[in-house]
């Protein structure tokens, strides 16, 4: 046809979710991508009759959605799976977690280990995550090679690491990251002051100055203990959400990662600066750390997305995993069956996380002109027959789907279940040289 328009590539799918409208389900359409954006969703007719594709995929029982949105993991971890299971937080940390770092992480653990994430991300249908561990020069260059988009923390702690001798050292390290990424389209860096409890007054009120200066995020653990809270209010008389929004962390640039230990004053804060929650349901409860009440943080107004943590406390980075955890938690918690709807779960797991990370304008939902960061995510099992509600069996039955395709900025990175920007023989057989380290016992000092 003379008028059709030539495009990259052509979906074509059995339901499409686009997240934006709210609610929607489209069936039998296309998703038209032109470069590495959406350009249209039209029924099929209709966009053959428009458009001229270089390439079209076909998936007739497949559900076409926004790339899922990690926002918070510690993606090198991945090389701890399973390393220190079934101990309380800080026995976890201080025992186990911190002395194996300091033992083993170095640029090629954090290279391998970040690689291993990706994989598993990928293959599970994330497109775009947040992360904060030491090397993130390491973990963003692996990513940029992956063709993944990210935001990626560098770490400030009050004392020395394998990466760093104290919090000017961090920061200095991380402002030379983000002067190098400050233009690339995919990978953006934040601030990751690691929780109130390691970080002191000055490098948080030097954070939150050259956060507001560069406009990056910062992104926090907090209030992920009911320890926590009661050490703080031993040690400086008041809770710690109080004392980052005295010292000026808290913003819309703030992502706090946890609040399982909520109270009215802090839902009061969080609302009022415009801070995001990052919800780790899994990993929250396998560490017994409490339960974040995300109804009521919702009706507050605050925006709330979700993350798995790190593989050493979840164990796995599956967001369909933790979009099913969440939603029936969140039900629980409140005593209420119509607390989180499964259209507000994947929304959570979408464009509340491209609005924490602050890329609601370029990713979260599938709309013209937004990058095209696409899922499709198969229904070949028995136990997803019959299907009269698709969100419902994404939310509600992640057994019943596999995530076959991904697209990030319109590159495939996953292609009828193969890795196309990742080597898996390779990265499998590092993960496992990595293991024996991990096995070996400690030297004696």
């Amino acid at each position: 046809m003379p008028n059709q328009q030539v495009i990259r590539l052509m979906i074509k799918a059995r339901w499409i979710v686009p997240i934006v409208p709210a609610g929607r389900v489209y069936e039998d359409c296309a998703l038209v991508i032109n470069g590495q954006q959406i350009e249209a969703i039209l029924p099929i007719a209709e966009a053959e009759k428009r458009y001229r594709a270089e390439q079209t995929v076909s998936l007739e029982r497949h559900v076409l959605m926004p790339g899922l949105i990690n926002t918070h993991g510690h993606a090198a971890m991945s090389l701890l799976r399973g390393f220190a299971d079934d101990h309380p937080l800080d026995t976890w940390l201080n025992d186990h977690i911190w002395p194996a770092e300091a033992r083993l992480v170095d640029g090629e653990f954090v290279r391998d280990g970040t690689e291993l994430a990706l994989a598993e991300m990928i293959k599970s249908g994330t497109s775009c995550f947040a992360d904060m561990y030491f090397y993130p020069e390491q973990a963003a260059q692996v990513t940029r090679r992956a063709h993944m988009r990210a935001q990626i923390a560098f770490p400030v702690l009050d004392f020395a690491t394998n990466w760093g001798e104290g919090p000017d050292d961090y920061i200095n390290k991380g402002l030379a990251l983000h002067d190098e990424y400050r233009a690339d389209d995919l990978i953006r860096i934040a601030f990751g002051p690691h929780a109130p409890y390691t970080v002191s007054d000055e490098p948080l009120k030097r954070i939150a100055v050259l956060a507001q200066e560069l406009e990056a995020p910062i992104h926090i653990h907090l209030h992920e203990s009911a320890k926590e809270v009661a050490d703080s209010l031993e040690q400086h008389g008041k809770r710690p959400i109080e004392r980052l929004h005295e010292l000026g962390i808290l913003s819309p640039l703030a992502q706090c990662v946890h609040m399982t230990q909520v109270d009215d004053s802090d839902i009061e804060a969080l609302a009022g600066s415009g801070s995001h929650v990052i919800h780790c349901p899994e990993s929250n409860l396998k560490l017994a750390s409490g339960f974040s009440p995300v109804a009521k943080l919702t009706a507050a107004g605050v925006n709330v997305a979700l993350g798995t943590d790190g593989a050493a406390s979840n164990n796995d980075l599956s967001m369909l995993g933790e979009l099913h955890t969440a939603a029936l938690l969140a039900k629980a918690v409140a005593g209420d069956a119509s607390a989180l709807s499964a259209h507000q779960a994947l929304q959570m797991a979408t464009l509340n996380g491209a609005r924490a990370l602050g890329i609601d304008d370029i990713a979260g939902s599938l709309e013209p002109g937004k990058a095209a960061d696409i899922v499709a995510f198969e229904l070949d099992e028995l136990c997803a027959e019959p299907n009269y509600d698709i969100v419902a069996t994404l939310v509600y039955n992640n057994r019943a789907v596999k995530a076959s395709h991904l697209w990030v900025a319109g590159k495939a990175l996953l292609l009828s279940g193969h890795l196309q920007t990742l080597n898996e023989r390779d990265i499998a057989a590092k993960a496992r040289h990595w293991a024996k380290k991990v096995r070996q016992p400690a030297k004696p000092s």
